[in-house]
């Protein structure tokens, strides 16, 4: 029932679809959205500073009528790129900010790995392959009236759209030291983020996975706050 529900969503069309309006969370996803919302309220000034960076890029994007594109960048596109790539979409619909565009990529094409995906699925999120190759496509489902969104592992400029004026968003030191250009970014942001990597095959692991998850949604939700602000529709 859950993959016809997710196949259904692919190819509701944009018409079709409540623009504005509350997403009709998961009811597992509903604690998850909440909880990053709150914490979104607690970040350093920091961190705040470093995320009004990308909130001024939409919210210029969205005063001029266009869609705020962002891709989240990493070395492998199998982690922290893939958990921005699914809460800033999240987010932004939480903040019933329309036409904002989340897409992630790495410097070279791996798999979103396996405890991505178990971290998603523990936030609540419903998450099924769709193909069983190396580099499986999942599709990512939180909201009943929302589509799903793809996650699998590619090249950053390799994306379903010719974008131009997008969001880089650096999710890791390696990624941001790798491409000193990337070309067609407005603006680019040094997110860096710690790997969680660091905690595969210990008992910490899915300790850790969830604490980047919630890193990560909580900043994405804080920006967005800021964009909604920003608009004056608050």
């Amino acid at each position: 029932m859950h993959r016809k529900l997710l196949w259904g969503l692919m190819v509701m069309t944009a018409a079709e679809m409540a623009c504005g309006e509350t997403p009709q969370w998961l009811e597992a996803a509903q604690p998850t959205v909440e909880l990053l919302d709150s914490e979104s309220k607690t970040l350093s000034p920091e961190r705040r500073a470093l995320l009004d960076e990308a909130a001024d890029y939409v919210v210029h994007q969205l005063e001029q009528g266009k869609p705020a594109n962002l891709i989240f960048i990493c070395t492998h596109n199998s982690r922290r790129s893939q958990f921005g790539q699914v809460w800033a979409k999240v987010a932004a619909d939480y903040h019933g900010l329309d036409n904002v565009r989340t897409y992630s990529g790495g410097t070279e094409t791996t798999a979103c790995n396996l405890r991505t995906v178990q971290a998603f699925r523990r936030a609540g999120l419903q998450v099924v392959a769709t193909t069983g190759d190396d580099n499986p496509l999942y599709l990512a489902q939180y909201a009943e009236d929302r589509p799903a969104l793809r996650l699998n592992s590619k090249v950053y400029s390799d994306q379903p759209d010719a974008l131009e004026q997008f969001a880089a968003m650096m999710c890791c030191a390696d990624a941001d030291e790798s491409c000193p250009v990337v070309d067609g970014a407005a603006v680019r942001v040094a997110l860096h983020y710690i790997d969680p990597k660091v905690s595969d095959g210990t008992a910490n692991e899915s300790a850790t996975y969830d604490e980047r998850c919630r890193q990560i949604g909580s900043e994405m939700f804080y920006l967005f706050a800021c964009v909604k602000r920003k608009l004056g529709s608050e």
